[in-house]
């Protein structure tokens, strides 16, 4: 069975999204702050985001809806960033793993509106500044979820060629280079929340066909089974949305609701340990088409789109701090 909110009570989520927030949480109290930095030297959207060796490197995405090649690299210790070696080629909506030091990119898109998914999987070492390409996956997809499990690359859900999301569950194993399936999710969906934390992974919100079609699923595999369960909803339906696992939390920030040109500005986290969810301060200013990660210490949100889909791409670096 789908378990996925009705449209009609979607479109009523700005009237009662306070609501819903203390009803999911008991407490409708802000925690943690926001902070603006030096912005990202080429506004962009549809990035990915990783961090490796205490930098942030911000990799890919989109300019004028044609994917690029750019990686810059931030350094929170000087505020500043520096360009670093393009990826062999442009790609946005990718997933990003990393794993022994090294950044993997997995899927994306060639231009928009969600055009041209591929397969192709890419690995970035920062310390040597190169590229290699890595096995694809077995089948062409974009804003696809990925998650890093016991050192191995899980690529979950995205959107195939014919535009379509798919449910599909790969596993990429860096010690053979080697992809095998592992249990599909149990709704196809895109645009989503893709998060290991306390040897599961979470999968949270997305979309199933449109962004006018958000859902509040949250789906957590269990490796040694290989089988999903539900676990507690997301308090706001959300899709286009970035996420991290953070201080024990597992973070969902933002996304977009074109029907109401529409971007969020929630900040919600899922306590692991107490499986419940918590409000925390929103973020300054609705945004979708970002990505989220963090150095143990920030969380580090770069460009975007502070409007559905392409409207007001931003150069905007924003950090977030829970004491």
């Amino acid at each position: 069975m789908m378990r996925f909110m009705p449209i009609a009570i979607l479109c009523a989520l700005g009237a009662v999204g306070a609501f819903a927030q203390t009803a999911a949480t008991g407490t409708s109290q802000s925690a943690g702050t926001w902070t603006q930095k030096a912005p990202l030297p080429t506004a962009r959207n549809e990035v990915s985001l990783a961090t490796v060796g205490g930098k942030i490197y911000v990799l890919g995405g989109s300019i004028n809806r044609v994917a690029v090649p750019h990686v810059e690299e931030y350094d929170p210790a000087t505020d500043k960033w520096n360009a670093r070696m393009p990826m062999i080629r442009g790609l946005d909506h990718m997933g990003t793993a990393v794993v022994n030091g090294k950044i993997i990119t997995v899927g994306g898109f060639l231009a928009s509106v969600h055009a041209y998914p591929q397969a192709l999987v890419y690995e970035y070492d920062p310390a040597a500044n190169t590229w290699r390409a890595l096995a694809p996956m077995k089948a062409p997809r974009a804003s696809v979820g990925v998650a890093v499990l016991d050192g191995k690359v899980h690529a979950i859900g995205g959107r195939g060629p014919d535009g379509k999301t798919v449910a599909t569950h790969e596993v990429y194993d860096p010690s053979t280079g080697a992809w095998s399936d592992a249990a599909p999710l149990p709704q196809a969906r895109d645009h989503m929340a893709v998060v290991a934390a306390e040897g599961k992974i979470h999968a949270i919100g997305g979309r199933i066909t449109s962004p006018a079609e958000p859902v509040a699923l949250h789906d957590v595999y269990d490796p040694a089974t290989s089988t999903w369960s539900p676990g507690p909803p997301l308090p706001t339906a959300r899709s286009g949305v970035s996420s991290t696992f953070y201080k024990g939390l597992i973070m969902v920030l933002g996304g977009e609701f074109p029907p109401q040109d529409r971007t969020f500005n929630e900040n919600e986290g899922f306590d692991v340990k107490a499986s419940t969810w918590r409000i925390l301060a929103p973020l300054p200013g609705g945004r979708h088409a970002t990505a989220a990660t963090t150095d143990g210490r920030n969380v580090y949100l770069a460009g975007g789109s502070l409007k559905p889909g392409s409207g007001q791409v931003t150069d905007q670096l924003i950090v977030f701090n829970l004491p």
